[in-house]
């Protein structure tokens, strides 16, 4: 079952683009467009622009480029039907499905069980407020600071210590109870809840749907997992959600910076320090899919937890990461033996500067490489300094490697010479990865034309001629343009270099009057055609026409009537005449 192309259709047109991405990001308006930062890559000049009339959007700095569906669905990570049913949803449309396809069952399952984790939510939430059987959850909470209205505002509940509590009151079929993940049938063929007598914090995706569950055993329980988390279901990849996303990302757009933690009441910590922009990862590393997610709300990534036993073993990854998906990597330094929901019930403004302290993650492996020496002797300087080099090593860019060698040879009292000297010595070799040029944008008399055509297509109507437009990308441009098919459908139908050509211009401004960018089309095909013709026929009458009326271009008075037998006689010469033109 799919969505209807036409309904489709209705909720692009309705949408206030600029409303949607003003959700995430600062825009403003220039000319016709709307520009902002990308929330696609780290920019500190904006190159990202919105067309709000055809609903279409480009980044000039990483290409990036879409309609308001795509967008919603590349920063809320959706499919392409959730991001339309979210959509239709804010504009109030009906959708309408297509029952002859076998996708509307599974939709309607995947429902089915988003609707019965809502209802876990609210199940458990009541249970740590109400039932007898919470009473030490809720003393647990109340000792960690939290009161009913965190516990409201992040859904905390409490499991039962019950074997079938939930599973009675949800009264799921077997299969839809172990799709879930919140149960299973046991030996006696019986359905059996999977949490039991436990703190509960569901976890949300990125729209702000219940997938799964944490929960966290009670001080002095002698079951000795401290947290059980949720499998993976239909609706849950523990490699793509993180915990908390749902109430960071405003922040982490914002701010530029989302912090990632190792547990839940970690991220509860920093909402109540005034750092509302704390996710965890749900009982795993942090992976390339986490990073290329949050990457999207925000380019610095602090780590609030021990990097150092993951930076030894990933440091390569963590410096792959920072180049390929154009993000820098922080280290939070907290005093030792603290945590940041210590941290943030006594002092909540030493969490909010570990943050602004955070370092780099080089920088935290090498600092903790020199503290772990004695640096009172010239042994231990040695040493220290022997152990901060290897850390330089491993890092990939032979520039930022020369600064660290002259802050560890002020660190270690030696001079930097002998330090580069000793580096090299070790053999080390540095591979600095290409850096990756940008794409100028494609300038010219037959992107101009191609604009004008777009954003103001009365003012060249009959006007333009496929013989105009000899580069290969523009000239299928115009033939999906003249179709007479609106610019959107156009920019489907037409091949992909096309395709993405017409998308940039169709998000850029006019920059001339049209009648100035028709007449210099029309002389720079002009000239491109008398340089064709043979130079034995420079004395005839037409090549004296030709530069004679090419002349009248630049007269204001002539232009027009110029323009026009300019046009006829290129196309006449191309073979084709000017029914191919635009209507």
């Amino acid at each position: 079952m799919g969505i209807l192309a036409e309904d489709i259709a209705r909720v692009r047109d309705a949408t206030d683009f600029v409303a949607v991405a003003s959700e995430r990001m600062s825009l403003r308006k220039v000319g016709t467009r709307w520009t902002g930062l990308c929330p696609f890559h780290a920019e500190k000049t904006p190159s990202f622009s919105i067309n709000n009339e055809l609903k279409l959007y480009r980044c000039f700095g990483c290409q990036a480029s879409g309609d308001v569906i795509t967008f919603v669905r590349e920063t809320e990570h959706l499919d392409f039907a959730d991001a339309v049913e979210k959509l239709a949803a804010k504009a109030g449309i009906q959708l309408r499905y297509d029952t002859g396809t076998g996708d509307g069952e599974s939709r309607k399952k995947r429902d089915a069980l988003y609707a019965a984790m809502e209802k876990a939510v609210a199940f458990y939430h009541d249970q740590l407020l109400h039932s007898p059987d919470a009473r030490k959850a809720r003393d647990y909470l109340k000792e960690r600071g939290y009161n009913s209205k965190i516990a409201a505002q992040f859904d905390i509940g409490w499991a039962p210590d019950a074997w079938d509590k939930l599973a009675r009151h949800l009264k799921l079929t077997d299969k839809e109870l172990a799709d879930t993940g919140l149960g299973f049938v046991n030996k006696a063929r019986k359905q059996q809840d999977f949490f039991r007598g436990r703190v509960m914090f569901p976890i949300y995706d990125t729209s702000g749907r219940p997938v799964a569950f944490g929960g966290r055993v009670l001080p002095g329980s002698d079951d000795p997992a401290k947290y059980k988390n949720s499998s993976e279901t239909p609706i849950y990849s523990k490699r793509r959600i993180l915990y908390g996303l749902n109430w960071a990302k405003e922040d982490a757009v914002k701010s530029g910076e989302i912090v990632v933690c190792e547990g839940y009441t970690d991220v509860i910590a920093f909402y109540l320090a005034g750092a509302p922009r704390a996710v965890a990862t749900c009982g795993t590393a942090v992976t390339d899919e986490h990073l290329r997610i949050l990457r999207t709300f925000a380019p610095r990534i602090v780590l609030a937890y021990d990097a150092d036993a993951a930076g030894q073993a990933a440091a390569e990854r963590f410096y792959a990461w920072e180049q390929e998906l154009d993000l820098s990597l922080h280290v939070l330094t907290l005093p030792k033996g603290a945590d940041p929901a210590d941290l943030a019930r006594r002092e909540p403004a030493a969490l909010r500067q570990a943050l602004t302290d955070a370092k780099s993650f080089l920088d935290f492996r090498v600092q903790r490489a020199l503290d772990s020496a004695d640096r009172r002797t010239p042994e231990g300087r040695a040493k220290a300094a022997e152990a901060a080099m290897a850390m330089i090593a491993e890092h990939p860019n032979e520039t930022t490697q020369n600064l660290y060698l002259g802050k560890i040879a002020g660190e270690v009292d030696i001079p930097t010479e002998q330090l580069v000297a000793s580096f090299k010595r070790r053999g080390n070799t540095v591979t600095i990865a290409p850096v990756r040029p940008r794409r100028t944008s494609v300038a010219g008399a037959e992107s101009e034309a191609l604009k004008v055509a777009i954003h103001r297509p009365e003012t060249v109507a009959g006007k333009l001629h496929e013989a105009l437009f000899t580069d290969p990308a523009h000239h299928d441009a115009f033939l999906a343009l003249a179709s007479g098919a609106p610019v959107t459908e156009a920019i489907e139908n037409a091949p992909p270099d096309a395709a993405a050509l017409l998308h940039r211009l169709a998000v850029d401004d006019i920059d001339a009057d049209p009648d100035d960018v028709l007449a210099g089309l029309v002389r720079v095909a002009t000239d491109a055609a008398l340089a064709r013709l043979p130079k034995t026929l420079d004395s005839t009458p037409t090549i004296a026409w030709l530069k004679q009326t090419r002349e009248q271009l630049h007269d204001e008075e002539l232009r027009s009537e110029a323009t026009v037998a300019l046009v006829a006689w290129l196309a006449q010469e191309a073979g084709a005449d000017l029914e191919g033109g635009t209507e």
